[in-house]
């Protein structure tokens, strides 16, 4: 083997084994509670290992008309598609920021003309020179500056797909939530229209003791109390029932309109068959726990970069091609072969503490990331723990208020024909007539808390956007790439 071919097989070597300066990531230790606070809330019989948020979304909401609200959501959300552009972004930096590792080539072609005046000119008083070919520059990755700044890219591309995920575990019970809400409010608009009716029927037969001479006016003034108790709400309820289907449909990516109902509100989902699995899985499942990993990521690797730039840069940089000359007063010469090669190498002696300030900043923004992660970890499983309590406590609370109902039914019942047989004032009919108004419109409201607290657990068990669930695979946009 010649020596200049061992030489370069030696350069070569040494290019490929070039150090990466920087630390290489590590996941910061945190502490994960063994199980989440309010765990029996869910069936202790449940499928060991299985997890809740694991379930894909048209598998918790089986409503066909819901199912159909969240695809549309899905597919047109214009914050998705703002997240699908931001990924695209993403993708486009992995590659400005990977080019680096590979030589830049041109093409370079340029003339210079020269010409003099004046009674001394030079015998060649006038020359063209002229040259086309290709440059070739390369900086050589020694301390790993750009491989750093790939996986920083690469980082935040991915943290681009958690977050677009993100959006889709909050659109998904967004869209739950407020389809919820609005069977709640049409069931409490179905009731006030039932007591309308009632208490009409109520204020006639008031009317009618008053025209005997049985009843005072006073009592028909309790008659009309109780009637317009009811009709005052039906507008209220009609407002809300007309903002909620705009709120839906700004979400399903459409100009504000009606949306179709699908089941009532007591046959929506209920607490789920599934327990909530282990605190850890919240690592891999939540997109907002991934998405600030991967920050985490980036913040490290750029620590990489900013230390490269302490260290000498060495630059190769070369030109290949040919050129003429034209001279006045003599021949042309050329076309000829041209090729130079130029080495550099760069050391930072003085910058008055710039370099080693930029280390200090991405350091600390690494501290920054890693408190950040921590801290959404902690809100992840906060978030889990509270939607577990919020899912005991509160049906516990519905099963209440269902006797509350039943007992004030029968009390309201009592009282009317108490007072048609004159045994009680009127007084008695509105006061139990009123409480089981309130009553029913608080057992609509303690089914939709109910039904709304099992989606916020849904949601915060990072339920909703797995690739793997085909509702999502289907919506989901091409730019979201691969892992």
């Amino acid at each position: 083997m010649s020596r200049r071919r061992t030489l370069v097989l030696h350069a070569a070597g040494l290019i490929a084994a070039g150090c990466t300066v920087g630390p290489d990531y590590q996941r910061p230790e945190v502490y994960a509670p063994d199980a989440f606070r309010g765990t029996a809330a869910v069936p202790a019989d449940a499928e060991a290992g299985a997890s809740f948020g694991d379930l894909a979304w048209d598998s918790v909401f089986t409503d066909p008309d819901l199912q159909d609200l969240i695809r549309t959501a899905l597919a047109q959300n214009l914050d998705l598609q703002v997240a699908a552009a931001r990924i695209l972004q993403a993708e486009s930096q992995v590659t400005v920021a990977r080019s680096p590792l590979f030589p830049t080539v041109d093409g370079v072609a340029d003339g210079a003309f020269t010409g003099f005046t004046g009674s001394d000119t030079p015998v060649v008083d006038r020359s063209f020179d002229s040259r086309a070919g290709v440059g070739v520059s390369w900086q050589l990755d020694f301390w790993g500056q750009f491989r750093r700044g790939t996986e920083a890219a690469r980082a935040e591309l991915l943290a681009a797909e958690d977050a677009r995920y993100a959006i889709m575990t909050t659109l998904v019970a967004q869209v739950s939530h407020a389809y919820m809400n609005l069977r709640a409010l049409d069931l409490t608009l179905e009731i006030s229209r039932r007591t309308v009716e009632s208490r009409k029927q109520s204020l006639d037969l008031v009317q009618a003791r008053l025209d005997g001479g049985v009843a005072g006016v006073i009592e028909l003034r309790q008659a009309e109390t109780l009637l317009y108790t009811a009709t005052k709400s039906i507008p209220d309820t009609e407002r809300q029932i007309e903002q909620t289907e705009n709120f839906i449909s700004i979400l399903l990516g459409k100009e504000p309109g009606p949306i179709r109902r699908g089941r009532p509100l007591e046959e929506q989902i209920t607490a789920p068959a599934l327990p909530p699995g282990l605190p850890t899985g919240l690592l891999t499942r939540r997109p907002d726990v991934r998405q600030a990993e991967q920050l985490l990521v980036s913040a490290n690797a750029q620590i990489g970069v900013a230390k490269s730039l302490l260290f000498p840069q060495v630059t190769l940089t070369g030109f290949g091609g040919i050129g003429s000359q034209d001279n006045s007063g003599s021949a042309n010469i050329g076309p000829y072969g041209i090729f130079s090669a130029l080495p550099a190498v760069t050391l930072p002696i003085f910058n008055a503490g710039r370099l080693r300030a930029g280390v200090d900043f991405n350091q600390a923004r690494a501290q920054e990331a890693a408190f950040a992660y921590r801290q959404t970890l902690l809100r992840a499983f906060r978030e889990v723990s509270d939607a577990l309590i919020d899912i005991s406590k509160r049906r516990e609370f519905r099963e209440q208020q269902e006797l509350l109902v039943v007992a004030l039914r029968d009390a309201s019942e009592v009282s009317r024909l108490r007072y048609e047989g004159g045994v009680t004032s009127y007084l008695e009919v509105l006061d139990t007539e009123r409480q089981f108004f309130e009553a029913e419109t608080d057992l609509v409201r303690a089914r939709r808390e109910e039904t709304t607290s099992v989606i916020e657990l849904y949601r915060a068990l990072g339920g909703g956007w797995q690739p793997e669930s085909s509702a999502v695979a289907a919506a989901a946009s091409p730019a979201a790439g691969t892992r």
